[in-house]
């Protein structure tokens, strides 16, 4: 039988929980036409709300195509862009005489070719006989709009993992040629392709978008707010309930706080617990999943702190002992950050390596990962 807590992909109906206003905002800009971005920690749902909203969508009677692309491993500006066309060609064509199709009528006068014999040995529908050039990338940027426009039919293309295009030493061109066409198919009218833009990168994401301006007015920003833990109550006991097995609801809540309604901590936990018990689910086999749950993450999170300086460990330390101000002269002197200059580059730092931000106008530190920040709090930094 399937589990009801699913943490390994994203879920959808039945499974997919609160976000109601959320899920009204994206569908309004998606029917719109509007490019989005949705940056959030990971394990918040970011894919969960994207698909959840197309697929009601798609019930209501809109008629659209999407592709589904990532950015995880990229290092090179030029593999994107090959990826970029392949998935929006595989969208517009499903032969190999299609693909040649569509390769010679959109691509024409450019370095991009179909090959038959690449696309027989390793799938490959866009293969180069030159060096690519800038007008190259101009035309598979271009691309998306050119056949949506022709096929009279929305399409959708969401790009998980948007902040690692900004790794490439040419990211900010890139950046710069993807609003340009952008800007092209807006003063053309064209309103049958969007962009979805992903990122669980949080600081780096909010450095693309927000500190350095890029896609400013091109794309809506859809924020996500907290599931409330209400609603993850109920589905976790009926969750349960549906395998004949009983939770208090107390002790529920208390795992919603603990991982702080992150779903994917939560549906990870509950789907442990599940494994671990039959009839009435009593504390202690909470705690033995919360147990089984940090085993499985002491690896990464041990990692983090090796890969931390002293300097960072002790900031760290202080943001777990409660403060908030680390430039005043007794936590300065209390965990030897040695001077104010010193704690700012320290929270650069982290923030880079993606382990914290600082929120509200009081800079208020928030560690993203909950679980991490448990395991911090009760045994890394644990007192004897």
């Amino acid at each position: 039988m399937d589990s009801p807590f699913l943490y390994n992909k994203y879920v959808t109906g039945q499974r997919f929980i609160g976000r109601k206003e959320d899920c009204t905002i994206l569908g309004n800009l998606l029917s719109q036409s509007e490019n989005v971005v949705i940056w959030e920690p990971y394990g918040t749902g970011k894919k969960s709300i994207v698909h959840q909203v197309l697929t009601k969508m798609r019930v209501s009677g809109m008629r659209f195509t999407t592709g589904d692309i990532t950015a995880l491993d990229i290092r090179h500006s030029e593999v994107f862009i090959k990826r970029l066309g392949a998935a929006v060609i595989r969208l517009a064509a499903s032969t190999p005489d299609e693909y040649a199709a569509v390769v010679a009528k959109y691509l024409a006068g450019t370095h991009f070719v179909f090959d038959r014999e690449a696309f027989s040995s390793s799938d490959t529908i866009l293969s180069t006989n030159w060096d690519l050039d800038r007008d190259d990338f101009k035309a598979v940027l271009r691309l998306p709009y050119s056949i949506a426009a022709d096929r009279r039919e929305k399409m959708f293309m969401i790009v998980d993992e948007f902040q690692n295009l900004d790794l490439a030493e040419d990211g900010e061109d890139l950046f710069k040629l993807m609003e340009g066409a952008i800007d092209e198919a807006r003063l053309a009218g064209n309103k049958f392709f969007s962009y979805i833009f992903l990122g669980s990168q949080y600081n780096a994401m909010q450095d693309i978008f927000v500190k350095r301006h890029f896609f400013y007015r091109r794309v809506e920003r859809l924020k996500l707010s907290k599931v409330d833990e209400r609603a993850i109550v109920e589905h976790i006991i009926k969750g349960f309930l549906a395998s004949g097995k009983v939770v208090d609801r107390d002790l529920v809540s208390g795992a919603c706080r603990l991982f702080r309604c992150n779903l994917f901590y939560i549906n990870h936990f509950t789907s442990i617990c599940d494994s671990l018990s039959k009839g009435y689910i009593m504390e202690p086999v909470l705690l033995e999943a919360l147990e089984t749950i940090i085993s499985i993450h002491r690896g990464r999170f041990i990692a983090t702190m090796n890969d931390l300086t002293t300097f960072q460990v002790s900031l760290l330390k202080a943001i777990i002992d409660g403060y908030t101000k680390f430039s005043t002269a007794e936590v300065i002197r209390k965990y030897s950050l040695n001077s104010s200059a010193n704690v700012r580059r320290l929270k650069d730092a982290l923030m880079k390596k993606e382990i914290l931000t600082f929120v509200g106008d009081d800079e208020k530190p928030l560690i993203f990962d909950p679980l991490f920040e448990y395991w911090l709090r009760n045994t890394y930094f644990k007192r004897n």
